[in-house]
């Protein structure tokens, strides 16, 4: 007796297809073999199956039975096979009906009494089954909203085993699940906003530049002054996810597993704040079977880290590669793999090591040599990939209690929406979509400035020593600075203000 059903392994942020197959054979010394490269939770699916089969009422044979994942030559891991696994046995032994299951697609862990327990990463499954063409996909309820994403498919939530063989029986139906009407753009309420920030205009200005260029920002100021409020503030002044994107960014937290139960597209563009004991693995992705790590749950969204010289230095430099080429490649011996991570990357330290450096009320306990060893920890060739240092002074009491608000989040995102608009139109035919994703060749082309801004240049060039990359970044912040003004044409005033954004080169010069 054979049968087969249609499933999934995980690839990245992408699925592909697998076939269980089932044989069952003889009666003579009964066994239950997986085959097909299948891991440790795959392996233990077999007694979790036998049970769910039989607290669900059926029998389950006393034979040997054969269960094979097919392709055979690519590792697959998780519980997500339980349920193909457990109605394959069903066909194979005449229990339901093979036939029901041939246009199917199944995934699903299974608990012991034969009730269905989630699995990460069903959005792109649910997205390679329709792509696949085929007509249904069984799932547990709980994933319901985010399968139901992928369109020209029926989805068919279940809670129980049960329930899925009275379905495919006839005898009572499961109703597809559909979503509501999705919109192009997803509108997130955001309950933060920039006006709760007092003071810090400088630092708003320069976040400012930051979203509407896609650019990288450190800032440095003492404790308290308001470093984690602003980064924390700055989705809420990104433009809005289009539905495109919100697909992208669900897709990779669905395989985490961080999809909450019953919840479907993600709405707002992610922030990550990872502490800095975090592993080089933990930031950009790893493991036997790699998975996505901080810089690509951050996809689309914003990198927050906080206290930076306390990261691991090892740990830093693996960034570089993913700031550059706004994806990470994970190579394994089983494969090689790359996920997205185009993120914008946020930084926040001290000035130096008890923080007060400069400060206007306490006092700095430190030597010149302890701050520039704190300050070294950051090494040049990231800090040349980070486009904006500026400095966050404290707060004076003053500000702090100004009765009127700030500028809301919604004015200063309608002026960064106009200069990324104004971006996509140059960039159309380009490939890129933001100011900080220029190529040389492109600098070259779209940042042309007057002779008075190119002495000015110089000048800044040859009194701070900056890097050729560097100097790059000036002529990308300047470009966002016009676009945010509506000129076609960089000027000086534009380029002077951009040299004020390269704190640390001022300072270690």
């Amino acid at each position: 007796m054979l049968a087969n059903v249609h499933s999934s392994t995980l690839l990245g942020i992408d699925a592909r297809h697998v076939e269980v197959e089932v044989d069952i054979t003889g009666s003579k010394n009964p066994r239950f073999d997986l085959v097909g490269l299948a891991d440790a939770a795959i392996q233990e699916s077999r007694e979790r199956v036998r049970a769910a089969i039989q607290n669900s009422g059926f029998a389950f044979p006393y034979k040997k039975v054969v269960v094979n994942l097919a392709p055979a030559d690519i590792r697959k891991a998780g519980a997500m096979y339980d349920l193909p696994i457990a109605l394959c046995i069903l066909a194979a032994t005449g229990q339901i009906d093979a036939g029901e299951l041939v246009d199917m697609h199944v995934v699903g862990e299974l608990a012991l009494d034969g009730s269905i327990r989630p699995v990460p990463g069903v959005l792109p499954i649910a997205v390679s089954a329709a792509n696949e063409g085929r007509s249904g996909l069984i799932i547990p309820w709980a994933n319901r909203s985010e399968a139901a994403l992928a369109s020209k498919l029926n989805v068919y939530p279940a809670n129980h085993l049960r329930e899925i063989i009275d379905h495919l029986g006839g005898y009572q139906s499961i109703q597809p699940y559909k979503n509501g009407a999705i919109p192009k753009i997803i509108h997130d309420d955001q309950d933060i906003d920039f006006s709760e920030v007092r003071g810090q205009e400088a630092a708003k200005r320069a976040c400012e530049i930051a979203a509407a260029g896609h650019h990288n920002l450190l800032m440095i100021g003492p404790p308290g002054s308001g470093k984690s409020m602003i980064s924390k503030r700055l989705g809420s002044i990104l433009p809005v996810l289009t539905f495109e994107e919100a697909l992208e960014i669900t897709k990779i937290h669905s395989i985490m597993g961080l999809l909450k139960d019953g919840s479907g597209l993600v709405k707002s563009r992610p922030f990550r704040s990872p502490h800095h004991t975090i592993s080089a693995a933990g930031l950009v992705g790893g493991g036997t079977s790699p998975s996505p790590g901080e810089v690509s749950l951050a996809h689309l969204g914003v990198l927050f880290l906080d206290e930076l010289p306390e990261f691991k230095r090892d740990v830093l430099e693996v960034m570089r590669q993913p700031l550059e080429d706004r994806n990470v490649t994970i190579s394994r011996a089983s494969g090689t793999l790359t996920f997205p991570s185009n993120f914008m990357l946020v930084c926040a330290m001290n000035p130096c090591p008890c923080g007060y450096y400069g400060d206007s009320l306490k006092e700095c306990t430190c030597s010149q040599a302890k701050i520039h060893q704190y300050r070294q920890r950051i090494s040049g060739p990231l800090l040349d990939r980070i486009d904006l240092h500026i400095t966050v002074p404290r707060v004076p009491f003053d500000k702090l209690r100004v009765p009127t608000e700030g500028e809301r989040s919604e004015a200063i995102r309608l002026r960064v929406d106009t200069a990324r608009e104004r971006q996509a139109a140059r960039f159309s035919e380009r490939g890129i979509w933001a100011n900080a994703q220029m190529s040389e060749r492109n600098v070259r082309e779209y940042c042309a400035i007057p002779a008075e801004g190119e002495a000015l240049l110089k000048r800044a060039v040859d009194s701070l020593g900056l890097s050729a990359r560097a100097y790059n970044r000036v002529f990308k912040i300047s470009r966002t600075i016009a676009d945010l003004d509506g000129a076609d044409n960089i000027i000086t005033a534009h380029i002077a203000e951009a040299i004020q954004y390269r704190m640390l080169d001022r300072t270690n010069s």
